[in-house]
């Protein structure tokens, strides 16, 4: 691998990146009505695609209209109309950049109050301790409705491809559905997709099947993997590495490794493992133990901001750098390394000794940026954690109150 981050990488389905800097996922929370992407979607991906980044991956766009992350979320499922992922498309190929769509679905992490079905592989509810009354009590999901989410993967991919897409990568991590099969903690099932991690994995290794089939050679297939849940007896880095090997034998062109859940949410840094907090690249450690192993190109997110720590993390052997919260702060990060700058500040620490309110904080605070880029502001970095945490509340709510009436009637339109 190169260690020159401007460097082009060939991908095995032809693809090639122009160079080892991607915009990791971040959920925009930005769908306008009918679940759909809107300018705002269109001006923020214009605004990163003239920044230098090599590939941008879309926040987490929804498979299952019925199942949403948050009541803000993008849906494309075979009723969702195509122009507006067409133009989405446009916007992030604009500057050169590939684009890929993060497809997604929830299982039990779906906020209490949102409509909808709640599923797991089992009937375990998030534990968040004084929290956990935030997200619904899950049933257990039926061999039917795991076949037809499996369809709902491919059908999303086809489409994204349809629109213009140059990929598209599948979210196994950070404790969605993929992710709970895949964890001996929340999947407890003693049927085929129970017990042994080769049965846990069975969903996600049909999921990826079906993606590749739906769509052509050409079209990049990635998987979005925790190098851990960050959990005691939860999945760890001998399961993501087995997982990967499990893996290559289906075409896939990307590993990007991530870590934690809701319940332990080390994405943001605030695992109480010390590894994910003993460098700017929190998954670092474990991404070195992967790495050598690995049959499959690496990228590899969490907390980069510079471009020394993006440099270490490709001299670990690791093919892509990852980036989510330092673009939504500085969008033009990577051209400033180029002409040898930095980033002009970072967001203010989310200090909070509650971790969920604080990961809840940090992730409005990204959020608060990225309505800012898209309405054609300037990032404010130095926003205060509460003030952005209750404007995003009451974005929520608005859009809550959208959502359940799109849903509603989407559904009766559907029956008849």
């Amino acid at each position: 691998m190169s260690r020159d981050l401007f460097a082009p990488l060939s991908l095995r389905s032809g693809q090639v990146l122009h160079n080892r800097i991607a915009k990791a996922a971040m959920e925009e929370n930005l769908a306008g009505d009918g679940q759909l992407p809107d300018q705002r979607l269109f001006a923020l991906y214009r605004r990163w695609a003239a920044g230098g980044t090599g590939l941008l991956i879309t926040g987490n766009v929804m498979v299952h209209a019925e199942a949403l992350t948050g009541p803000a979320g993008v849906v494309l499922d075979d009723a969702a109309p195509l122009e507006p992922f067409i133009e989405w498309a446009r916007a992030g190929r604009s500057g050169g950049a590939s684009i890929w769509m993060q497809i997604n679905h929830p299982g039990r992490q779906v906020q209490a109050n949102m409509p909808g079905v709640v599923w797991g592989p089992s009937d375990v509810g998030v534990d968040l301790g004084r929290h956990s009354s935030r997200f619904g009590r899950p049933s257990a999901m039926t061999a039917e409705q795991i076949g037809a989410t499996v369809t709902r993967f491919a059908v999303t991919a086809r489409r994204a491809e349809e629109a213009g897409f140059d990929g598209v990568e599948i979210h196994a991590a950070h404790g969605y559905l993929l992710s709970q099969f895949l964890s001996p903690l929340v999947n407890t099932r003693t049927d085929a997709w129970g017990g042994p991690l080769e049965n846990r994995a069975r969903m996600l290794l049909d999921v990826v099947r079906a993606v590749r089939e739906a769509v052509s050679p050409s079209f990049a297939v990635a998987v979005k993997l925790n190098s851990a849940d960050f959990q005691r007896g939860g999945f760890d880095a001998d399961d993501a590495r087995r997982v990967i090997a499990m893996l290559e034998p289906l075409g896939v062109d990307l590993v990007e490794l991530s870590g934690g859940s809701y319940e332990s949410p080390a994405m943001s840094g605030r695992s109480a493992d010390v590894r994910t907090r003993a460098r700017e690249a929190y998954f670092l450690d474990l991404a070195e133990d992967l790495v050598g192993t690995s049959p499959i190109p690496l990228m590899l997110t969490g907390g980069v901001t510079r471009r020394v720590t993006a440099e270490q993390v490709l001299d670990s052997g690791v093919a892509v750098v990852g980036m989510g919260t330092a673009l939504a702060v500085t969008p033009d990060l990577p051209d400033r390394w180029k002409e040898g700058r930095e980033a002009d500040g970072r967001l203010r620490p989310v200090t909070w000794s509650d971790k969920t309110l604080a990961s809840a904080a940090g992730m409005a605070l990204v959020r608060h940026q990225m309505r800012r880029l898209a309405h054609g502001s300037g990032p404010r970095p130095g926003t205060h954690p509460a003030r952005a945490m209750v404007c995003d509340q009451l974005q929520q709510r608005r859009a809550l109150r959208r959502y359940r009436s799109w849903l509603t009637t989407s559904r009766s339109v559907a029956g008849r």
